[in-house]
């Protein structure tokens, strides 16, 4: 016989036990339990067990007798026949159980239940002639028991989470003063955390003294209602975290700007009032809120019942509570501004520092005010004042401590530890507590409006899309945190990572030379930009690092996922995230691992030769895997001695997530068995200048097709040496110039040697999503200062202008159909905005997108500190934002879709998937047919006459005006895609 694999729990295929689980609206995984049950209950009826067995034998599985791989047939040979099927069985292959409810439909159901997103091993078994005996069903069972025990445990840690971080940090500053005062000592504690715990009594005195002072009063203040709606302890917590966090963050050195500051308070107050609502409502009616709070319908439909199950876990029914709070009308930004504000005011009024004594000699310490509201001036323009603006800006003592705040800082949007809520509507999904929306409209009503009045079936795909990224169950690679943690504090400055030291400063010289003065200044200005760059750099480092440690001791969790308005996923998690940078990709992995097999290994390969990078990543696959072949030892070295060694992962364009590919691989390597190992690492598929892809699939052109690796071919197209290569012709042929009679001769002749692909790739691939002349220039400036050729800034200028304007123009020249497209995507956008329209559409997965541009009014609002001027949306639209930002964000909500269409295809053929927007990620053994998913999904995508449908929505919307033509289409066969090895790579 055949090696082949037996699997149980079976998928439900027909029989009459099954059949009797039908109609109850659960999902296939959800009845695994109940046909456990319902076997348990009819081993002595008249349903016989071998005839249980005859019924959902291997002759009727998905995996027939004689199959030698539990893999789908790939289909496009030619595009990965170099790759092999796995070379054993799949061992471990989880499937994750999809349905929310936190205490499952079966309650007084004594048999087996199964958990909401946590995983049930499928047991994988040797060829029998049998079905697994009796005896294991009642393993299943008992595993289902232990794993239901582990989840809510994990539950009512991640509502403690939501619910108690701010609650949490003021009762530690009270127990911290306790503590203080019977001892008469103060504790030892970090610098930032001494002076939260000096601020944190005087700050919560004034905010109660201040509410007593508005109650009292008959005409109160503006803030007052909501500043009573939280105890003082914990806005006192919130004022002082929330300020330490954007000084952080911030982009001038050592202040915020008054209205940033106020709003971001007044919203985190906001959302704690949400929270602390629920708590407070639910003690209030009597059903004895603890750290337990777990909600569903479920248990609200059977209390009775769910109360002697729960009765000795104390958990309670919160879900209508929630409901009625979710409804609650926002407070707005006015309200959110007078609050911050008062607390801003409170804070200045009650923080302050002590220098050192040392510094004063034999004087009385002096103590001084830690904030300060001041204001700065944008610009002057001939002498005359041009614009003010108000600043908090912290001590000197202060912002030294800045970079040491993070690990102290009180986070809410942790990554979760079950998996996320189910989106079921605009706010309904997500975190269990923290508010959360289903896309970021940043107070843009037009697209609220939209996103609440489609019906909720037409968003069925979307809201499967995030549930299914906020599933993938993700853990900290510890290996390669503790390289990062020990590169760090040895001062950082390599691997990516910021140097931990300012750039020094060189004294003013004494002479009075006036050139020397004025080259004095300018480098001095430019080390204190540079400087408090690093700064901000080591702050955010700082925070990744931070929810890291917090994270690095969890067996696994969970990223929710919202939109942004065009149709683009993100985690909701803004530190340590895949779609962040190198660090936090490198220190994050997949919770669950699979067998390598012998496919798995290739890609693990070649995964690692795109991360090194260096031009490695557009040569074919085979001469990626003799790159690995031939640097073997250098894996070794890095993966056994990544800080003492060779350090030859250091020279990788992305340095931690190779070396988290060369300890994987190593590891693969010196195992008995390579294809046997089990990986963690995601292996990434990405797209070839994803925006040109699909506007070649959009226009048909079969040249613009092939540029970007639409078509099959011996190794991969690449679109960005092609482009330098017509630059430089265009810049060599501009340097044989006569410089008298052409100017740009002698910037032609400066920048020759100086094209290359790096010079114009960022300009390349921002074009299809809109970049401007001023932006091109931008971003080939930023290359050209890297080569550190040209010193002169003027002159650095003007060949900046010159090679913006080279590389725009060769851009128009090769890709005319793309330029069409933009073209007529852009005239429509115009004809629409001049009516004082928005432009609408609708994506193919049924979201409907608005573009939020409108002109802005100036809102005045009067508070105790200064008057802030808010910004919010006027009545007119910006006619020429809508313009040029439509073809970028059509694009983009194009390859949005295409990745939710490829999440929802690998969820259901059981493959574990991430995306970073053109970035498609899974485990090595998977991505053959990850590959296959995402160029069929592709081609299904644009089978859709997307452009037609675009025209008319917008005549039907607008049936007065005159839109002009589509452009005309190319003749390239879409079909092709899918027998493309390097579509995606």
């Amino acid at each position: 016989m055949a090696s082949c694999a037996s699997v149980f729990p079976v998928v439900p295929w027909e029989n009459p036990i099954l059949w009797r689980c039908k109609g109850r609206g659960e999902p296939p995984q959800t009845k695994i339990p109940r046909l456990i049950d319902l076997f348990v209950k009819n081993r002595s009826s008249s349903i016989a067990i071998h005839r249980f067995v005859a019924q959902n034998s291997l002759h009727s599985s998905p995996f027939p007798l004689g199959s030698d791989s539990l893999e789908p047939e790939v289909k496009f040979r030619t595009a990965f026949s170099h790759m092999g099927t796995l070379e054993s069985p799949v061992i471990y292959d989880p499937i994750t159980v999809q349905d929310e409810q936190a205490d499952f439909p079966w309650f007084g159901y004594n048999h087996s239940l199964i958990l909401p997103g946590k995983t049930l091993e499928r047991i994988f078994r040797e060829d029998t002639p049998w079905m697994p005996r009796f005896d294991d069903l009642l393993n299943v069972r008992e595993s289902l028991g232990l794993a239901r025990k582990k989840y809510n445990a994990l539950r009512r840690r991640q509502v403690k989470a939501e619910t108690e971080a701010w609650e949490r940090a003021a009762e530690e500053y009270k127990e911290l003063e306790r503590v203080m005062l019977e001892k008469k000592l103060a504790p030892s504690l970090p610098y930032v955390k001494s002076l939260f715990l000096g601020w944190f009594e005087p700050l919560r005195s004034a905010i109660e003294k201040d509410l007593k002072l508005e109650k009292a009063k008959r005409h109160k203040a503006a803030y007052a209602h909501h500043l009573s709606l939280l105890p003082a302890d914990k806005l006192a917590v919130i004022v002082m975290h929330k300020m330490m966090g954007l000084l952080m963050m911030g982009q001038e050195e050592g202040c915020v700007r008054v209205v940033q500051a106020a709003i971001h308070i007044g919203e985190a107050v906001e959302n704690e009032v949400r929270i602390h609502g629920y708590v407070e409502k639910a003690k209030k009616r009597g059903n004895r809120v603890c750290q337990d709070i777990i909600f569903t319908k479920e248990q609200q439909k059977r209390r009775k019942l769910v109360m002697k199950l729960i009765k000795m876990k104390k958990l309670v029914d919160v879900q209508k509570l929630l409901k009625e709070e979710i409804d609650m009308e926002p407070w707005g930004r006015d309200a959110q501004a007078k609050l911050g504000t008062r607390l801003i005011e409170l804070l200045i009024d009650s923080a302050f520092v002590q220098p050192p004594i040392n510094q004063l000699g034999d004087s009385s310490p002096d103590i001084l005010p830690a904030f300060r509201h001041i204001l700065k001036t944008v610009s002057v323009e001939d002498g005359k004042l041009k614009k003010k603006y108000g600043v908090i800006e912290c001590h000197p003592l202060v912002h030294m401590g800045l970079g040491s705040t993070a690990r102290l800082m009180v986070i809410p949007y942790l990554p979760m530890l079950i998996p996320p809520k189910k989106w079921k509507g605009y706010n309904k999904g997500g975190h269990l507590f923290l508010p959360s929306y289903v896309m970021r409209t940043h107070g843009a009503k037009d697209q609220q409006n939209a996103i609440k009045s489609v019906p909720k079936r037409q968003l069925n795909k979307v809201f499967e899309a995030l549930d299914t990224l906020g599933s993938t169950k993700w853990r900290v690679n510890r290996r390669i945190l503790e390289v990062v943690e020990t590169i760090w504090s040895e001062g950082g400055g390599v691997a990516g990572l910021v140097d931990r030291e300012d750039i020094p400063i060189q004294e003013k010289p004494g002479l009075e030379d006036s050139m020397e003065i004025k080259k004095w200044r300018w480098n001095a200005r430019k080390a204190k930009k540079a400087n408090n760059e690093m700064h901000a750099q080591r702050c955010d480092t700082e925070l990744k690092l931070s929810v890291a440690r917090k994270m690095q001791d969890e067996e696994g969790f969970y990223y929710p996922h919202n939109l942004d308005f065009r149709g683009r996923a993100y985690p909701m998690h803004s530190h340590l995230n895949h779609l962040s940078s190198d660090l936090c990709r490198g220190i994050l992995e997949f919770a669950e691992g699979r067998q390598l097999g012998k496919p798995g290994l290739c890609w693990l390969k070649i995964h690692l030769a795109n991360i090194y990078g260096g031009g490695v990543e557009k040569l074919s696959y085979d001469a990626r895997l003799t790159f690995v072949e031939n640097h073997l030892n250098n894996i070794f070295d890095s993966a056994m001695n990544p800080v003492d060694g060779k350090r030859w992962w250091m020279n990788a364009e992305d340095p931690f997530q190779c070396l988290a590919a060369c300890i994987n691989l190593s590891d693969a390597l010196t195992s008995s068995s390579p294809h046997s190992m089990i990986s963690y690492l995601p292996i990434h598929q990405d797209g070839s200048c994803n925006g040109l892809q699909h506007y070649a699939a959009l226009g048909r052109d079969s040249l613009e097709a092939a540029a970007v690796n639409l078509v099959a071919q011996e190794k991969p197209a690449d679109v960005y040496s092609g482009i330098a290569a017509r630059v430089y012709e265009i810049v060599k042929k501009d340097s044989q110039k006569d410089p008298a009679s052409d100017p740009t001769a002698s910037l032609a002749k400066i920048l020759v040697d100086q094209v290359d692909r790096k010079l114009v790739k960022q300009t390349v691939m921002t074009s299809v999503y809109g970049v401007t002349y001023v932006g091109a220039r931008e971003q080939i400036k930023r290359r050209l200062i890297e080569k550190g050729k040209i010193t002169d800034d003027r002159l650095l200028f003007r060949v900046s202008c010159y090679a913006a304007k080279v590389t725009l123009n060769a851009l128009g020249e090769m890709f005319q159909a793309a330029r069409s497209i933009m073209k007529w995507l852009g005239d429509c956008a115009k004809i629409i905005a001049s009516e004082n329209q928005p432009v609408t559409w609708t994506t193919p997965l049924g979201l409907p997108v608005v573009q939020p541009y409108r002109n802005s009014e100036r809102h005045l609002i009067r508070t105790s500190l200064q008057v802030l001027a808010l910004k919010r949306d006027g009545c007119l639209v910006a006619t020429k934002q809508q313009k040029t930002a439509f073809p970028p964000n059509f694009v983009h909500s194009l390859d949005g879709s295409h990745m939710m269409m490829t999440a929802i295809s690998c969820r259901n053929s059981g493959l574990k998937f991430a995306g970073v927007h053109d970035s498609f990620w899974t485990h090595a053994c998977d991505v053959n047919r990850m590959n296959q998913i995402l160029r069929e999904q592709f081609v299904e995508l644009y089978n859709i006459p997307i452009l037609e449908s675009l025209l008319e929505s917008f005549e039907t919307s607008f049936p007065t005006l005159t839109f002009p033509p589509l452009p005309e289409r190319g003749d390239f066969d879409l079909r092709k895609v899918l027998e493309s090895p390097y579509f995606f790579n």
